[in-house]
């Protein structure tokens, strides 16, 4: 039976056959702007799975959204802007970032406190990027 990283190889297969010489035109024709409203509708979904109480329908909704970034970063792949390597790279530098408490020599404090801290190490990075 295929584990994670399996798994996800062959998704990233499916999606790069999808935009393929001979993949599917919807696809292949797909832009970042016009996934938006596809982002929106499987939003609302995956809120309603949750709102059921229905993991089944979750499960199904969260695929239907991981597929639409894959799709999403292998667009703005073929694009030149970004690809999915540096969008995983970015958010799990984030994620260590912002965790010190975990990845660090921060201390875990309460609930208030990490949150308290998460905002103010999110506004010095957005502050950077403004720099």
């Amino acid at each position: 039976m295929p584990n994670d990283e399996q798994r996800f190889s062959l998704l990233l297969k499916t999606v790069s056959t999808l935009l393929g010489p001979a993949g599917c035109p919807w696809d292949q024709k797909q832009s970042t702007l016009s996934l938006k409203k596809y982002f929106i509708e499987e939003s609302s979904e995956i809120i309603a799975a949750i709102d059921n109480n229905d993991p089944e329908n979750l499960c199904e909704e969260l695929g239907d959204m991981l597929f639409l970034l894959i799709l999403m970063a292998e667009i703005n792949k073929k694009a030149g802007t970004f690809t999915l390597n540096e969008t995983i790279r970015r958010i799990n530098e984030k994620m260590i970032r912002r965790h010190p408490h975990v990845f660090g020599d921060g201390e875990k404090g309460t609930e208030e406190e990490l949150e308290k801290q998460w905002r103010a190490i999110k506004s010095q990075e957005k502050g950077k990027k403004r720099n």
